[in-house]
């Protein structure tokens, strides 16, 4: 069974469903995905992923502020604020938070500030802080070295393997999303090659980076497995041990204090 440890389940596009998210979920059900992690990036995404993980039994949530919103916005995630949301059982992870330079240049500062308060507030309460990165690799291996963050995943990776293995040095987890099998990936499939087995994890980042069949279309949850699939054949091992592998390394980093 397969983890999709990062799907934006308050963005996805249901118009096959009917617009509803409970059929959504279960057609990812019956394509092998056992859990679910819904991503939070604004405020207004906490309250409405807490409804619909409570819900349904297998599906978890982050608590955080996406480093391309509005600084006013990131100022509201203050570490009280952060870890009283984190508190509930159901909170998995904080974030998505880190650093994205492509997108906003303007308030770097903000950026890093907001960044550090979500690592401060998963040590707090010790669960793993979810990593952004865009054209920021240096800066954001720097913030999480500078506050000894030990507990978080590196989500829908890219970049190089200098940056893989600073921060699996560090403790730290890489998530591969649908990008891992575009036909124009090969860099990132020789990266992938090297992470270990063991510190790996497979994501949609749903409804973004459909993976091959579906590029281009709208992704969701139940297109995690084509990500396993592209790495049972980096890693030439079959699809059932890599969705074996990618759950239970799950498991470890929810159980890690």
């Amino acid at each position: 069974m397969f983890v999709d440890t990062h799907c934006h389940l308050t963005m996805l596009d249901l118009e096959a469903y009917a617009g509803d998210l409970n059929l959504a979920l279960a057609a990812a059900r019956e394509a092998g995905v056992s859990r679910f992690m819904g991503i939070s990036v604004d405020l207004d995404d906490h309250d409405k992923l807490a409804q619909i993980a409570a819900k349904h039994d297998d599906v978890g949530y982050s608590v955080g502020i996406h480093p391309c919103e509005d600084p006013d916005v990131m100022a509201k995630a203050t570490v009280e604020y952060l870890v009283e949301r984190a508190r509930t059982e159901k909170v998995w992870a904080i974030g998505e938070t880190g650093l994205d330079y492509f997108h906003s240049q303007d308030f770097i500062a903000e950026q890093k500030e907001c960044f550090v308060r979500h690592i401060q507030a998963s040590k707090i309460v010790k669960k793993p802080v979810v990593v952004h990165t865009r054209s920021a690799k240096h800066d954001t291996v720097d913030l999480i070295r500078a506050e000894q963050s030990t507990h978080g995943i590196l989500h829908c990776f890219t970049e190089d393997w200098d940056t893989a293995k600073a921060v699996l040095d560090m403790g730290y987890y890489i998530s591969f999303s649908g990008i891992v099998s575009f036909k124009n990936a090969q860099d990132l499939r020789d990266v992938a090659k090297q992470v270990p087995l063991d510190r790996v994890l497979i994501e949609t980042d749903s409804p973004y980076l459909a993976p091959v069949p579906y590029r281009g279309k709208t992704n969701e949850p139940k297109y995690v497995p084509y990500v396993a699939k592209a790495l049972s054949d980096v890693y030439d091992k079959p699809l059932e041990e890599i969705a074996l592998i990618t759950t239970r390394n799950f498991e470890n980093l929810l159980k890690m204090k």
